[in-house]
């Protein structure tokens, strides 16, 4: 019979376990007698055979590829259900997937410690003082945002071959000297444990189980991303076509991002202002649309090269590129266009309180925002940049183009 809740109201019909390397012998009485009393359990193949001598009812790998909608499980819904996880089922683990579809009060969830907690105790590392990333069938290119001096990262990794890509980027970046300490196989009998400069990285026969500690040490010539809003224009790949430094970080304290917010850049150009939105957070989201098939490739690089590879970029000129998108949170609008149908279609598109900002360097652009902020309001600034420069043996002002910004909260 499935076991019941506290209460005694609600059949908690699934247990999710979480089983580390150690196998049956990390496990507590109850992980193990639920195991025993299971009509089916699922797992990974390495995990049943963990318990395959405990273990009485019938035992289901996960199918190839994963099913992330969990159909097998669900359909067993009221039978003595148990899944075996690694380590903290919550933790980048099966348990968050299966918390999608499964009310909490059906399911009972024995955790056992993740990866980066032995990790982290075999280092005598705290926590809460470091950066965690999981780069399992994730981009490498996600650790660029967290090489800052002195920092210490633990990387959760997908195969034997990760920790010297990753190696081989920290490198190219100057970041050489950093320490990389590969702990493999932690919590069972081949656990070991592994230590090189990132620029003279020869460890070979890695675990494919393994984390990535690292710790950073940059050389004065490395690439480090500041944390605030306003990167440096060098850091980006670019024709010009790039909202400067100084207009992007007023531009992104306008738009002001939310946790989990979705902006459309259109006309993306280098795609500066949708990369530092996705920095703000990680669960940030950005749509960058771009006509230029070489400067949406270019937005693709510059996307990778500042650790957001997850931004989406649409190739197509607006507003017909805007068709069938994600409804977005924010809206920014490029400062060389004055065509009346995409703002149309921004302002259509944008949820109720969302965010629109538009920048115009242009007289006729300028002409379209003070026309709409007549008829609806909102803000309009302008923005006015000067530079130091050399005339002759000394220097003086030079004014860049204005940019007069509009900007809007949807009603």
């Amino acid at each position: 019979m499935p076991a019941e809740s506290s209460r005694g109201a609600t059949p908690k019909w699934l247990t999710v376990i979480g089983i580390g390397e150690d196998g049956l012998a990390g496990l507590g009485d109850e992980a193990k007698q639920r195991i025993a009393k299971a009509e089916i359990i699922f797992g990974g193949k390495r995990h049943l055979a963990l318990v395959a001598s405990f273990a009485k009812g019938e035992q289901r790998p996960w199918p190839v590829p994963f099913d992330a909608g969990m159909a097998d499980v669900l359909a067993l819904a009221g039978k003595n259900v148990c899944v075996l996880a690694s380590g903290d089922p919550f933790f980048h683990g099966v348990g968050a997937t299966l918390a999608r579809k499964v009310k909490p009060r059906e399911m009972h969830v024995i955790p056992a410690p993740s990866a980066v907690s032995l990790a982290a105790a075999r280092l005598g590392w705290a926590l809460q003082d470091i950066e965690i990333v999981s780069l399992h069938g994730r981009p490498l290119d996600l650790v660029r945002p967290l090489l800052q001096p002195n920092a210490r990262i633990l990387a959760l990794t997908s195969d034997a071959e990760a920790p010297d890509a990753i190696a081989r980027l920290l490198t190219e970046l100057d970041f050489g000297a950093s320490r990389l300490t590969v702990l493999e196989a932690l919590g069972g009998p081949k656990e070991n444990q592994r230590t090189a400069r990132a620029d003279a990285f020869e460890l070979e026969n890695i675990n494919p189980l393994n984390v990535l500690a690292i710790e950073i040490e940059p050389n004065p010539q490395a690439r480090v991303l500041p944390l605030t809003v306003g990167l440096a224009d060098h850091l980006f790949d670019h024709d010009g076509q790039i909202t400067k430094r100084e207009i992007r970080a007023i531009t992104l304290s306008t738009l002001a991002p939310r946790r989990g917010e979705l902006l459309w850049d259109i006309g993306a150009g280098s795609g500066s202002i949708g990369i530092e939105w996705m920095r703000a957070h990680p669960l940030m989201r950005t749509i960058a649309i771009e006509a230029d098939p070489t400067r949406a490739a270019r937005i693709h690089r510059n996307a990778a090269a500042c650790g957001v590879p997850g931004l989406v970029v649409v190739e197509g000129s607006a507003p017909k590129a805007l068709a069938k998108l994600d409804t977005p949170d924010a809206i920014f609008i490029g400062g060389g266009g004055s065509d009346t149908g995409v703002l149309n279609a921004a302002i259509e598109a944008l949820r109720p309180g969302g965010r629109l900002v538009a920048n115009a360097v242009t007289l006729e652009m300028e002409a379209l925002l003070f026309a709409r902020h007549t008829k609806l309001g909102g803000d309009l600034t302008r923005i006015a940049i000067s530079r130091a420069s050399p005339v002759g043996s000394m220097q003086a002002w030079r004014p860049a183009m204005p940019v007069t910004q509009w900007s809007w909260v949807k009603p």
